[in-house]
């Protein structure tokens, strides 16, 4: 079977319309119509139900996506593969990150990695721990740079660094001037939640510590809840990678005890994992290494 139908299908999916699928991997409207009909063909079922606002999968084609998907890895593997063996690296590689990983680190290893690889297309896909889960669950990723995911999500994970929870006040809150944050006076505090049950770092260490703080809004946009911090709307947390870059007036402080997320590199199979891969990861350490 084509692993390029293969590959388009599972586009048409993630873009949500032949048309967008197309764009993103080089082909005409008609000529990305013309490979999902072949594959129909071939399978001798349907595999999208066509509307006015796209594509949507049927139930046979649902059934066939965790083997198209291996059908696309495997040839992406042997390529890289072929390759590497005449001395040039090339391929795709898909990475995963936090908002924050993609803003702060991201570029800086993409770009050493891309001076020495220039034939590795990098695609970044932004999202945070439950996307990613499902995303490692799905194989539809290289790698993903977060958070630790829940051991019900089947993947190899590489440890790298303790990035620590910080609590953001007004400027003019009276905990200010203190050099930490007692944890438990999150309790019963005007609270600004950001992306509220997405198993989100900030869920967790609620859930971890019994906290119930009074949640008088809630955003999906880290910078939107430091902003509503900023005017006075409440308090809020977030790890402190997050916040590096940014400049407002905004108090941040660490919690008292240390609370700290863990941030690393988890794959669907190391083992299984492409050599495009296996070498960004050496440029992600070696990266972190520096700014240590």
């Amino acid at each position: 079977m084509d692993s390029k139908k293969c590959e388009a299908f599972l586009a048409a999916i993630d873009y949500g319309s032949l048309t967008a699928a197309g764009d993103a991997l080089g082909y005409t409207q008609p000529g990305i119509t013309r490979m999902i009909n072949t594959l129909e063909e071939e399978l001798g079922f349907k595999l999208f139900v066509r509307t006015k606002k796209g594509v949507s999968v049927t139930p046979n084609g649902e059934i066939m996506i965790p083997a198209f998907r291996e059908i696309v890895r495997a040839q992406r593997v042997a390529e890289e593969l072929g390759s590497t063996i005449q001395g040039m690296l090339s391929g795709v590689l898909t990475i995963a990150a936090y908002y924050s990983i993609s803003a702060v680190w991201l570029p800086a290893i993409i770009q050493r990695f891309q001076k020495d690889y220039p034939y590795v297309i990098i695609r970044v896909n932004e999202g945070g721990n439950r996307e990613i889960a499902q995303w490692l669950h799905d194989k539809s990723i290289d790698l993903s740079f977060a958070a630790q995911p829940s051991e019900k999500v089947p993947c190899d994970w590489i440890p790298l660094v303790q990035d620590e929870m910080e609590v953001w006040l007004p400027i003019d809150h009276p905990a200010t001037k203190a050099a930490s944050f007692p944890i438990e006076q999150l309790n019963g505090a005007p609270f600004i939640m950001t992306s509220a049950n997405q198993d989100t770092e900030i869920d967790r260490l609620l859930a971890k510590e019994s906290l119930m703080p009074d949640i008088k809004f809630s955003t999906k946009d880290s910078f939107t809840t430091y902003c509503m911090v900023e005017a006075g709307l409440g308090i809020s947390m977030n790890n402190h990678l997050i916040s590096q870059k940014w400049s407002g007036q905004v108090k941040q402080l660490p919690f008292n005890p240390p609370h700290y997320v863990e941030l690393g590199l988890a794959i669907p199979n190391l083992e299984e994992a492409s050599p495009a891969t296996k070498v960004f990861i050496d440029y992600v350490k070696s990266f972190l290494e520096t700014i240590k």
